[in-house]
């Protein structure tokens, strides 16, 4: 399989894993706390231990030793498929995770337990909704030898003659998915089945088309399959810049020079409106914050006849709000999770009683992370969190039978399909690697642990500093009219100090906040448009600053570009391009920076900032484009 290949399936891969993670938080969850559930996790146990040891038998009289080989792969193979399966959605959930919990303990006892443990892990492969997405978790999380088993067994599976139409199979899985990396291939993850997906997808009533039910199944038919399932996985990745932006936004992605940027779609006259968006994430600067003068959710400046305070609950950063709306969309996106003891699972799922000693430390956790937020004066960690908070409210209510999407025409800007998940956006986006303090991360998870145990999975060490780094180069900073001129001097050093997107400079900011197309967009010191916050709230709207052609780069100034009075050319130039290698790691190359280079002696041009690009893109992205440019080249 080729590298470009590869890097597809992974990129459709790494997409899933927050849904995943949601999904498998919601049924530790019931079993938890719903009394029924748990008795069916029992009865499933009762009948997996029950065959356990028969299975060891007969599969080591078969191999002749702990060794797998050929023909106790094929009666491992063939024992599964004679088992009686569970038949309703509800016995297809307990029986898949204890298959799973099976699998897991067994493959702790050494080799001589691998192929139980594979066995196990299949079982649960051939009753989940989405079986290849499963995979996607098993490359990640189950040993490797025992993983390779799994594999063998799929592929053994599909080149087998068909099975009976009253035992389901495993859905047939693309042969590429034994290489090195993983295989993903629908485009919604595991996370959306609810039990009626559960239902459609394995009962043999449904009408979903699936070839465990099919007894006139041949193996071309299963090829045929299995090809179909790679073209819709490399659609997906290839088709995401056909659907994002929306053509609504009147700008597309485009890769030129070896980086995407953000072109425009037709001509526009300066001044003119080319989009206008709505940030995923926003958060007040500190002292903003703490003086509740502005919205905690729209960042619009707040009258005291419209300010809607929280009133339950210690409100531990202070916050206000201009609406009633407002105060709404941030709970449910991300301020009930962050900073209340309110259940963490939509309210269609239902919560069980929380003993005094769980809020208890819920609250603890959220009052430690709100004074860690206050005392760092910094913005990234709470957009972080309130990112992370977002992915799971929205993976969390596709669980709700039906799901829930987004219809608020006043949130962040998506793609057009409806089929990409905010995973999908984010990780596009280019990043800074930082070194996060190390409190940091313990404190985050702390607070998602105590509101549900699980969700810390959502957050892992590289996960905290890439998401950390992805804010650090993307946000932008919220200027009203020419920006404040009261924000307080930082206590850090300057090379230290938080920078945002903003022609006014950071210091003049009221917040900061990360949008999905405008981070596309590039710097320049002469910007063909500038961000505005006409409309008094983080809704940016990008205006023409001239007169832009179809096929143009759109570009904006990261930082203030203006010469000051009274300062010098090379000073100004000097200003700008260290603000850009501080806050960016770049060192800008417009027209503008080369003809002012032309003025400067030897010494000023010894002693100019340049600094290598230092942002990066993940590593399943940037293979990725690798492979296309490699294609192109042939």
């Amino acid at each position: 399989m080729s590298s470009r290949s590869t890097s597809i399936l992974t990129i459709a891969g790494v997409t899933v894993v927050g849904g995943v993670l949601a999904y498998a938080v919601y049924f530790d969850y019931k079993r938890r706390n719903d009394v029924e559930f748990r008795k069916k996790l029992r009865k499933e146990k009762k009948r997996v231990d029950k065959t356990l040891a028969q299975s060891k038998e007969s599969l080591l009289s078969a191999s002749g030793s702990a060794e797998v080989t050929p023909a106790a792969l094929r009666e491992a193979l063939e024992q599964v498929k004679k088992e009686v399966g569970p038949d309703t959605p509800e016995e297809k959930e307990a029986y898949f995770m204890n298959q799973v919990a099976m699998g897991e303990s067994l493959s702790l006892r050494g080799p001589d337990f691998y192929l139980l443990a594979a066995m196990s892990f299949y079982r649960a492969l051939r009753v989940y909704p989405s079986p290849v997405e499963l995979i996607v978790i098993y490359q990640k999380t189950v040993p490797e030898p025992i993983f390779k088993i799994v594999m063998e067994m799929t592929n053994l599976d599909v080149s087998s003659p068909p099975a009976s139409p009253s035992r389901p199979i495993s859905q047939s899985i693309p042969d590429e998915l034994t290489d090195e990396e993983t295989s993903p291939t629908r485009g919604g993850p595991p996370s959306e089945a609810s039990s009626q997906e559960w239902d459609k997808v394995t009962d043999p009533g449904s009408q979903h088309l699936d070839i465990s039910f099919c007894p006139t199944c041949s193996n071309t038919f299963c090829s045929f399959l299995r090809t179909i399932s790679i073209i819709q996985v490399k659609s997906r990745v290839e088709g995401y810049y056909d659907t994002f932006p929306p053509k609504s936004t009147n700008v597309t992605v485009e890769t030129r020079e070896g980086r995407k940027v953000l072109v425009a779609s037709r001509d526009f006259s300066a001044g003119e409106t080319i989009y206008k968006e709505n940030p995923v994430v926003a958060v007040l600067d500190a002292d903003v914050q703490a003086a509740g003068t502005h919205c905690t959710h729209c960042l619009r400046l707040l009258q005291s006849s419209m300010s809607i305070p929280l009133t339950e609950e210690p409100n531990l950063l202070s916050s206000k709000f201009c609406s009633k709306a407002c105060l709404v969309a941030n709970k449910t996106q991300s301020h009930s999770l962050l900073f209340t003891t309110e259940p963490p699972l939509p309210v269609e799922i239902g919560s069980a009683p929380v003993s005094p000693e769980a809020i208890q430390a819920r609250s603890a956790a959220q009052a430690d992370f709100a004074e860690y937020v206050k005392k760092e004066g910094r913005a990234a960690p709470l957009l972080v969190a309130r990112f992370i908070a977002r992915q799971v409210a929205l993976e969390t209510m596709k669980m709700v039978e039906g799901g829930k999407k987004p219809t608020d025409e006043n949130d962040f800007t998506d793609a057009e399909s409806g089929e990409y998940l905010l995973a999908d956006h984010i990780e596009r986006l280019r990043y800074l690697e930082v070194v996060p303090p190390t409190e940091e991360l313990s404190l985050i998870v702390k607070v998602l642990q105590t509101a549900l145990p699980g969700l810390e999975q959502f957050v892992t060490d590289e996960r905290h500093a890439t998401l950390l780094g992805k804010m650090t180069y993307n946000a932008f900073g919220v200027c009203f009219g020419g920006g404040r001129d009261d924000k307080p001097e930082p206590a850090v050093r300057p090379e230290d100090v938080e920078k945002s997107r903003t022609p006014y400079g950071t210091a003049r900011q009221i917040g900061s906040a990360l949008y999905t197309v405008s981070s596309y967009l590039t710097h320049s010191c002469i910007p063909s448009a500038r961000p505005s916050f006409a409309s008094g709230t983080s809704n940016l709207h990008l205006v023409a600053n001239h007169d832009i052609k179809q096929g143009d780069v759109l570009t904006v100034a990261f930082v203030d570009v203006t010469q000051h009075t009274d300062e010098p050319v090379i000073e100004c130039r000097r200003r700008r391009r260290t603000e850009l290698a501080r806050g960016w790691r770049f060192a800008c190359s417009c027209d503008r920076c080369k003809e002012e280079e032309k003025t400067m002696s030897v010494e000023e041009k010894k002693a100019d900032t340049d600094v290598q690009d230092g942002s990066k893109i993940e590593a399943s992205m940037s293979r990725y484009e690798e492979g296309t440019e490699n294609d192109n080249v042939e």
